[in-house]
């Protein structure tokens, strides 16, 4: 699940709070459409997902990328943030061919789409592209969506971005194939924890059955995704997970289990910081309590914070107070400080993040 944190884009692009709405709207659709349909004949495309990219953000860039190469863009490349480091779960992906590092990305495309990011502060060092590129879409699912694009398609009740790069697809007349799919497919089935999550919808498995009618195979797309990580990895969870604390009085008793984990924790096992995305999981099946957070040293006195709720509590309302962004059950934010000080805010916010009743 994404996590975005926050901080200002800055330029022709600074956020602001997004209007409340239940998605885009049919003239957003058809500016969308238009902005892909009016390339000229050698237009180059810039796609940008968010900094470590998760399934949803590289599964829904590089499906629809390979759609566009079947309606015929020539020119394309796709991108994200930071070192070119594609997650082991998913170097398997088709449409690994588009992909470029961060310096080498267009400087001034045609068009530019982001994927899966709530905020341009989510780009990181390729965020000026919005202000250079003579049109720029957004696609997302995040309600905390600062709609920073020109056109932005944000639907907050969509499972995962993929939802709404099908329905762009769809709206272009791009048939699905088996190489776009399986991209969709591991960026839906991520986003919706296997189907587990609550915005896991009948429209959900509809869009699933689509997808498993091109031939993919969910079992080696599940095996390969979710059940294999090195044995470096698992020592490491281990090590990780012995850490972790119970609160049950945080949150208005409703509880809060947490763990972390270091730099030298990482080089200690010999792991990249990625395999950490999946330990969530394991935190939040505590029965003690409603919300869990795991605390990923970055650099030096910054920290990923990854946070889940079971319901009891809106945790996008956390992450959104600390910078950050998310859903109601699943957000995160990037926090400075010594891990004590970070947890601290946290704990501090927690008991105005009741479903419903918050102060932020």
């Amino acid at each position: 699940m994404t996590e975005p944190s926050g901080g200002p884009a800055g330029g022709a692009f600074a956020e602001a709070a997004p209007p409340l709405d239940a998605g885009p709207t049919e003239a957003d659709w058809t500016a969308a459409v238009a902005a892909v349909r009016d390339l000229p004949a050698d237009g180059r495309v810039l796609l940008i997902c968010h900094v470590n990219p998760d399934g949803d953000a590289l599964g829904s860039m590089l499906g629809f990328g390979l759609g566009l190469r079947r309606l015929g863009v020539r020119r394309m490349q796709a991108t994200f943030p930071g070192p070119p480091e594609v997650p082991e779960p998913f170097q398997e992906l088709p449409g690994l061919d588009l992909l470029v590092p961060a310096t080498e990305a267009y400087p001034d495309p045609d068009l530019v789409i982001c994927f899966d990011a709530a905020s341009g502060s989510r780009l990181g060092e390729l965020v000026d592209r919005l202000e250079t590129a003579r049109a720029a879409l957004v696609l997302d699912h995040h309600a905390s969506n600062t709609h920073f694009g020109r056109i932005n398609l944000v639907d907050p009740h969509a499972a995962a971005t993929s939802v709404v790069a099908e329905g762009l697809l769809g709206r272009l007349g791009i048939e699905l194939d088996a190489g776009i799919a399986e991209c969709l497919y591991v960026a839906l089935s991520t986003d919706t924890g296997s189907f587990r999550f609550e915005a896991t919808t009948p429209a959900v498995h509809e869009l699933a059955a689509r997808l498993l009618a091109t031939g993919i195979r969910p079992g080696d797309i599940s095996r390969r995704v979710f059940d294999t990580r090195p044995f470096g990895a698992v020592r490491l969870f281990g090590e990780v997970l012995g850490r972790a604390r119970l609160e049950p009085a945080v949150a208005a008793g409703h509880g809060l289990v947490w763990t972390y984990a270091t730099q030298d924790d990482l080089a200690r096992h010999d792991q990249r910081p990625y395999v950490l995305e999946p330990l969530i999981d394991s935190v939040r099946c505590t029965a003690e309590a409603d919300v869990s957070c795991v605390v990923k040293e970055t650099t030096t006195g910054d920290w990923a914070v990854s946070m889940r709720s079971k319901g009891a509590v809106d945790v996008s309302r956390v992450a959104v107070a600390l910078g950050g962004g998310g859903h109601r059950f699943a957000a995160g934010f990037t926090g400075s400080g010594t891990l004590d000080e970070v947890v601290g805010r946290i704990r501090a916010e927690l008991d105005g993040a009741l479903t419903g009743a918050g102060r932020h």
